[in-house]
């Protein structure tokens, strides 16, 4: 089972979101929250698998919230998606860059946002490589540089694959850029993923742009 917790000032939203997620087989709500501070101890508490996080709300937002789970170390298994009702709100590209694995917006299809629980439970990307391109473009100028020492870890290959990953591309395209099998593709991007520290994909996009290997305006799309 994938242990879901809501996180939103709209009581009318988490009903919504509790009935979809209830609906499905494999997935169970283990607690709401409606602020900031309560989401946290939600997390503490219950060590979901995925978060559905709000990141306007009053008083701690979902930006607030996202970075204090982010950084406990004792919650690294929990995995956040951004739930927010503008495709490219300013504060999304804040939370990914904070360690949230992705977003989806309050419109979505439900098999869409059904479809985002489950690939952030499993680690994967979530974003779709054309909106990794655009938020990125929008986010990149903000990202720090930080030093580039730990792509030392990396094969000659891996830095390859990393680049592409960086820049938004799936692991089917970049098994066709490199003439590799999906597979391949995507035992090296699980290798770099334990080698640098990385939560999740969307993290080895951010580490892409933080150390250099990517640059702002080279993603294409």
């Amino acid at each position: 089972m994938i242990r879901v917790a809501l996180v939103d000032d709209q009581a009318l939203i988490r009903a919504g979101l509790h009935a979809l997620v209830d609906s499905e087989p494999d997935m169970e709500v283990v607690g709401e929250a409606a602020t900031g501070e309560d989401a946290v101890a939600l997390v503490r508490a219950e060590r979901p698998d995925v978060v559905l996080m709000d990141i306007r709300m009053p008083g701690r937002d979902g930006l607030w919230a996202t970075r204090s789970i982010v950084a406990d170390p004792d919650l690294a298994g929990t995995r956040i998606v951004v739930v927010t009702t503008f495709e490219l709100d300013e504060l999304v590209g804040d939370a990914i860059v904070a360690g949230a694995s992705g977003y989806v917006v309050k419109d979505a299809d439900p098999v869409d946002l059904l479809r985002a629980v489950r690939v952030a439970a499993e680690g994967d990307a979530l974003l779709s490589p054309s909106v990794t391109r655009r938020l990125l473009e929008r986010v990149a100028d903000g990202i720090r540089p930080v030093d580039a020492a730990p792509l030392a870890a990396l094969t000659e290959r891996e830095r390859e694959v990393l680049a592409l990953v960086g820049e938004g591309l799936t692991n089917e395209e970049i098994a066709a850029r490199l003439v590799l099998s999906p597979l391949t593709t995507k035992t090296h991007v699980s290798r770099m993923m334990g080698k640098l520290g990385a939560r999740d994909r969307v993290r080895l996009v951010v580490l892409a742009y933080e150390t250099g290997l990517v640059r702002p305006g080279w993603a294409q799309g």
